[in-house]
């Protein structure tokens, strides 16, 4: 398969306009040369990624800032490139019109070239080459995908880079998307290819590009765009080595990446940063990597101040210009390029109006993805808008002829807006689209509890992924606690399902997209379920539907998930037990901070402990009298957030008395109380005389009683045991002493009969 590239070619500005367009900024460069006799070239690279549709009141406002900074540069000096999703994760206006407006928005700013995305491959590998791109053309620039290759070869699937000349300085782009792809977008779909390593393939282009064989085209300075980025950008605390110490794919870029490429441009991950980063093998020489983080917030600026004769790159300064806030009818009348974006935006809008604009539900409040440091969207985190659209999913899905659903489960990464309450909490069709803006298929199929437990493990991304941390949405039957210490495998410590503990032989019907049915966003587990029901309804109408139904939908801001530590399982009645729990709050708007939370047994209330930033400490004793398989209850508030713990209750052990005789020693024939002392109360007992039966009591409620036991003339002369037991096989024991059996002297004034007894007694030797 051959790709044409196309060579654009630009003129020479005047040195007093580039020094004017690039104010000094943070900037490392290698020496200057002697070489370097003229004046140099400026080079201006303009930079966007993950645009996704933005079509809407911003539109224009995103092109006057594009084209603001081509006319300071000068546009003849300048490239407009793109590090992917461009398309696709769309609003309303872009999504509802198969992102056509965008497409022609993007050829009207003359977009010369952008990697692809992985949401270019959303619908598939073919869409891209023969929708997006087009034959005859549509995407007008060049999209490129260096690490995409035909199945089981090396051969490139699609143009891997574009060459343009700018005042005769030959710029090389090399395009690549992140090696996550083939996880993060329906496996059919791209069944025709295989996605490689990034690095990889742009070290390889960037060799060719510069071996000195002109039939492979050639290129004076190199710059990268990467699909693919930091974790964690400057904005929300990250530095250049703080992502580098997460040691994934961003690390491979910034280590790996050919010392021949002058720019890295990266993205996938949102983020905002401009930074530094060192060149492999080049002491003290860096080369600029940014992202603008996304939805066109921002415009990625990079100067290179490149030496005309040995063209070689001499200095470079980096940064990201905020979209600006000039009103629309001064960008409109001062930039021809924006006048066609404004009528294109304006034509989508209104087509989208016709059915975007209708009323389809009401919130009572905000209902959002998960927020960090002010910014939406942390993946990493539980969210009402995840939970809900789960219970929408469970629901929507519970009748027999849709698979009966009984638990729904929503992956982060398909949240892309939210249902904010406005002035009278009115969601539209188009706002309810934009928050499941892909279209997929929804599908039920049967997991194990085990399986069900293996996804959850999931949560955690392999290392190389760009994201260590997926929270998924759940529906509100489903609870879990965790341990983020455990080992891979082990961080989910229990489940409970409609209340009970999950049983990991027994099969739940999921309901959920065919995203991550497929196995996407490495949730793999997916992917060895049964009974696999396509149920062919949309996601978009079955979440309408739900908010339609349900109307007001007010947030749940109860937690699915908990982090325990030192879980109890084995538990002793009467016996202390202590434990932390954290990550009570969610961090969705609107979300309360917990104050306190309640512990029962199986209704039992054990405690009310203090919460403080989303954690407390459970200690109390486990009730006397509870015995056998019990359920421990914490109840945070006031976000009723949940956590079900399933207990295992030994009898506490019966306190051991003493056994007291009185008197201890006592002929034969003769009786002797046996006082109990210091036992449990109400504590059945038996005892015994030599191991055999005498009679069994009950305690009083003071833990004492006392039995009379009456000795048998025959009984043998000696010691004996009279010993009292429990019937848990608790027992104690104290000696008694039998003499002869013997009649005594009943006295002078004895009566008859007790005098004759005693007559009888001395004539057949038992008198004493």
């Amino acid at each position: 398969m051959k790709f044409t590239r196309r060579a654009l070619t630009v003129g020479l500005t005047t040195a007093a306009l580039l020094a004017a367009s690039f104010p000094a900024v943070a900037q490392a460069a290698p020496p200057v040369t002697e070489a370097a006799a003229v004046a140099p070239t400026v080079v201006n690279l303009f930079n966007i990624n993950d645009f996704h549709g933005r079509i809407d009141a911003n539109t224009v406002k995103w092109a006057g800032t594009v084209e603001g900074l081509r006319a300071s540069a000068g546009e003849s000096n300048s490239l407009f490139l793109a590090a992917g999703d461009n398309v696709s994760a769309s609003l309303f206006a872009s999504a509802s019109q198969n992102d056509q407006p965008t497409i022609d928005v993007l050829n009207a700013l003359g977009l010369n070239a952008s990697s692809d995305g992985n949401h270019e491959f959303d619908k598939g590998y073919d869409d891209l080459i023969n929708r997006i791109i087009g034959n005859p053309r549509n995407a007008e620039w060049d999209y490129l995908g260096a690490n995409v290759y035909l199945k089981g070869t090396s051969t490139p699937a699609q143009q891997e880079y574009s060459i343009f000349t700018v005042d005769g300085i030959k710029i090389g782009v090399i395009g690549a998307v992140t090696a996550e792809t083939p996880s993060l977008v329906s496996p059919g779909g791209i069944t025709q290819i295989d996605i490689g390593d990034p690095v990889a393939a742009v070290n390889r282009v960037a060799d060719q590009l510069t071996d000195g064989n002109t039939a492979n085209g050639e290129a004076d300075v190199l710059v990268a765009e990467y699909h693919e980025g930091a974790t964690v950008g400057s904005d929300v605390g990250g530095t250049l080595a703080s992502n580098l110490a997460i040691n994934g794919p961003f690390t491979s870029i910034v280590n790996n990446t050919s010392a021949k490429v002058s720019v890295l441009f990266t993205g996938h991950t949102h983020q905002l940063y401009a930074w530094d980063a060192p060149v492999p093998g080049q002491a003290g020489v860096t080369r600029p990597v940014l992202q603008t983080g996304s939805y066109g917030s921002n415009i990625g600026d990079v100067a290179l101040s490149i030496d005309p004769t040995t063209k070689k790159v001499l200095s470079y300064t980096a940064k990201n210009v905020p979209r600006v806030t000039t009103d629309d009818a001064t960008l409109v009348a001062t930039y021809p390029r924006v006048a066609q974006v404004k009528t294109i935006t304006d034509a989508a809008l209104a087509q989208a109006a016709v059915i975007g604009n209708k009323v389809v539900g009401h919130v009572g409040a905000d209902i959002t993805t998960a927020y960090l440091n002010g910014t939406r969207d942390d993946r990493g985190s539980e969210s009402t808008l995840g939970n809900l659209v789960a219970n929408a999913l469970r629901d929507g899905l519970s009748s027999a002829d849709r698979g009966g659903a009984q638990i729904g489960v929503v992956n982060p990464g398909g949240l892309r807006a939210e249902l904010l309450y406005g002035t009278d909490g009115s969601v539209t069709y188009a706002q309810a689209n934009a928050v499941l803006p892909f279209v997929n298929n929804l599908w039920t199929l049967s997991l194990t509890g085990a399986q069900f437990k293996a996804v959850l493990e999931q949560m955690w991304q392999p290392a190389t992924a760009s994201r260590p941390f997926l929270d998924l949405g759940l529906s509100d039957n489903v609870s879990y606690t965790i341990d983020p210490a455990a080992a891979a495998g082990s961080h989910i410590t229990s489940i409970t399902v409609d209340g009970k503990p999950i049983d990991p032989s027994a099969s739940y019907r999921i309901g959920t997209f065919s995203f991550l049915g497929t196995g996407g966003d490495n949730f793999t587990e997916f992917t060895k379920a049964t009974d696999v029901k396509d149920t062919g309804l949309l996601d978009r109408d079955v979440w309408i539907d739900y908010l339609t139904a349900k109307s007001p939908v007010d947030p749940s801001f109860a937690r699915r998930g908990v982090v325990v530590t030192g879980l109890p399982g084995d538990v002793t009645a009467g016996s202390p037990v202590s434990f932390g729990v954290s990550k009570l709050d969610l961090t969705s708007l609107g979300s309360p901070a917990n104050a306190s939370v309640t512990a029962t047994i199986d209704g039992q209330n054990v405690g009310t402990y203090p919460v403080t930033s989303g954690a407390a400490t459970i200690a109390f004793t486990v009730p006397d009298r509870l015995v056998g398989a019990k359920t421990l209850t914490l109840v945070a508030s006031p976000s009723k957030t949940t956590v079900t713990i399933a207990l295992n209750v030994a009898k506490k052990p019966t306190a051991k008395g003493t056994v007291v005789l009185d008197p201890a020693t006592v002929r034969a024939g003769g009786t002797v109380d046996v006082k109990l002392a210091a036992w449990d109360p109400a504590t059945k007992l038996a005892v015994t005389l030599d191991g055999k039966k005498v009679k069994s009591v009950i305690t009083d409620q003071k833990g004492a009683a006392t039995v009379q036991l009456n000795l048998s003339r025959g009984v043998k002369v000696g010691a004996h045991r009279v010993t009292a037991t429990t019937p848990d096989a608790v027992s104690t024991s104290a000696t008694l002493t039998v003499t002869r059996f013997c009649v005594p002297y009943p006295g002078k004034k004895a009566a008859p009969g007790p005098y004759l007894q005693w007559l009888i007694a001395v004539i057949l030797g038992h008198a004493c």
